[in-house]
């Protein structure tokens, strides 16, 4: 902020020295003088406000997150410091409300604040928030770290969703976080034996006593109660500079997701990434079965896109990916083999096994829900399963149209068929030959059909038709 403040001020400076030397030099003088006066007011007036236009900005930019931190977060963040910097911005505001997240994009977010040249306040906000797991990580590596009244921030211990790595590598991964920890709370001067706490002993603290201990610099009401409590005081940034803020009626201006990142935060949704996924897996079952709809097909198609896009980003496992596509297979197995159920139910089971292991979240948050996997896997499986029976039988059914539904159909002789004549059959007149005498009236079933002649045979002397 000086080093902008001085550039925009030698400026200014410049300008002045120019009306100068125009005002004191005779030839610019007379020039300048010919120049209408009310142009001249307005041309000094234009350059003034181009130059002071980066003041007129928000000198705190205000980012909310309200979820669990994934890569989107970080995107989000990541923004925000850079067009904060960009502005010349005295600070970046991060109220904060999250149960936690994924370890690399919290890593991802540490390093953004650290090498930011904006200074990065974190507030867990309004009363009720937390900053669980990750978040603490990120409240305490922030250049200034607060909470409101009623908040609590820790339980911080890696987590895994199902089964239990053995004991050594379980101490891998809790290592590499309490480093972490330790890390950015002793360059941050906070107190880094609690901050470990929080990793190795999942402990959680509340905003009074994260003060006290000296985890985190106030605690405030509001951001204005904040920000009268930074103000004048000095602290030290990651690199060790000293700075100091005075935001104290300063504008607050909000930087929101850009939609692509709003719509990104909603299908990371593990329960929504398993919604869209499985829609788009039954769109193209139905494409599959009606070939030629085209607008199943379409749509299964842009949500299987969407799905992947999601899976990409979220910690999945491909032997889940494997069972949903086993359960389909056996959805499609229960229309062909008599098992009476058997098959949909363990297609069902599958499904709902696949959708509940899909995403491996460190948080509940970041988990499918058994009640998602359930209320989806159940109504898809018995709706597959019907839709399969319907086009198998279809299939098995006896043609009813063209050449080959004429065969087996029973007429009436029109004419004395010795051995050709008249027959009447599906309610059309046919030329017909036959290789006994038919008189006419009596029934007849057809053998073949010879392009427009039927070959039949009376219905007493006819054989059974196999369908």
């Amino acid at each position: 902020m000086k080093t902008a403040l001085s550039s925009r001020l030698s400026v200014l400076r410049r300008q002045f020295s120019v009306l100068e030397e125009c005002r004191t030099n005779p030839q610019l003088s007379s020039v300048f003088l010919r120049v209408p006066r009310g142009l001249r007011f307005s041309l000094f007036a234009l350059l003034t406000t181009i130059v002071l236009i980066p003041f007129s900005s928000a000198d705190v930019l205000k980012i909310v997150v309200n979820d669990a931190i994934q890569p989107v977060t970080a995107e989000y963040i990541g923004r925000a410091i850079e067009a904060a910097a960009a502005n010349h911005d005295q600070a970046v505001l991060i109220e904060m409300n999250t149960p936690g997240g994924l370890v690399e994009s919290t890593r991802d977010i540490i390093d953004k604040i650290v090498a930011s040249h904006v200074p990065v306040i974190v507030y867990v906000t309004p009363s009720g928030s937390r900053a669980g797991s990750a978040g603490i990580f990120i409240l305490v590596a922030a250049d200034v770290a607060a909470m409101t009244p009623g908040t609590n921030a820790g339980a911080a211990h890696p987590v895994t969703l199902f089964g239990k790595p053995d004991e050594t590598m379980m101490k891998k991964i809790e290592n590499d976080a309490a480093a972490l920890m330790r890390s950015v709370a002793a360059k941050r001067g906070r107190n880094v034996e609690l901050a470990e706490s929080a990793v190795r002993e999942s402990k959680s603290f509340t905003e009074q006593e994260s003060l006290d201990k000296k985890l985190i610099d106030y605690v405030a009401t509001d951001e204005q109660d904040l920000f009268r409590q930074i103000s004048g005081k000095s602290f030290k940034r990651f690199d060790g500079t000293a700075v100091t803020l005075n935001l104290t009626g300063q504008a607050v201006r909000s930087y929101e997701m850009t939609l692509k990142q709003r719509i990104l935060s909603y299908i990371m949704d593990p329960n929504i990434t398993l919604i869209i996924l499985l829609i788009g897996a039954f769109c193209l079952y139905v494409e599959f079965n009606h070939p030629g709809a085209v607008v199943p097909g379409t749509v299964g198609v842009i949500f299987i896109v969407l799905a992947a896009f999601a899976m990409h980003l979220l910690p999945i496992r491909f032997a889940a990916l494997a069972m949903i596509l086993v359960a389909f297979a056996l959805f499609a197995a229960e229309a062909k083999f008599a098992s009476h159920g058997v098959l949909t139910a363990g297609g069902i089971v599958l499904l709902t096994l696949g959708g509940l292991l899909l995403v491996d979240g460190p948080i509940p948050e970041m988990r499918v829900h058994l009640l998602t996997a359930l209320a989806v896997s159940i109504p898809l499986g018995i709706i597959t399963a019907f839709l399969m029976t319907i086009a198998l039988r279809a299939r098995r059914n006896k043609v009813v149209t063209g050449e080959q539904g004429l065969v087996g159909e029973i007429g009436i002789a029109q004419t004395m068929l010795a051995p050709s004549g008249k027959v009447f059959v599906h309610g059309e007149l046919w030329d017909a030959i036959s290789a006994v005498p038919v008189p006419a009236g009596e029934r007849i079933v057809v053998r073949q059909v010879d392009g427009l002649t039927l070959r039949v045979d009376p219905v007493t002397a006819a054989k059974p038709v196999m369908a």
